[in-house]
């Protein structure tokens, strides 16, 4: 068998050349994975967008949204109801 022999100048070419291009590699994987959670967050973004657009229109068209949001969130009453507030 025959026995592989590696001179030791290829061993350091191979090591400067790791020195130099290790750091840039390890950059470009850590901006890979930024660029991946950026698009996932313009998606989600994007989709809470719509959702909210959506929500003003219905809050410009429709009165009884409205009033059931305002209920709801803010306790407004009609004249001669009385509110009730239940704790948890």
């Amino acid at each position: 068998m025959a026995k592989i022999r590696i001179k030791s100048k290829y061993l350091v070419i191979g090591g400067i050349l790791l020195v130099i291009f290790l750091p840039g590699y390890l950059k470009f994987m850590q901006l890979a994975a930024k660029n991946m959670y950026m698009e996932h967050e313009i998606r989600r973004l994007e989709r809470e967008n719509v959702k909210l657009y959506k929500e003003k229109k219905r809050l410009q068209e429709d009165m009884n949204y409205v009033e059931k949001v305002a209920r709801d969130s803010m306790g407004v009453t009609r004249k001669g109801e009385i509110p009730i507030k239940i704790e948890r």
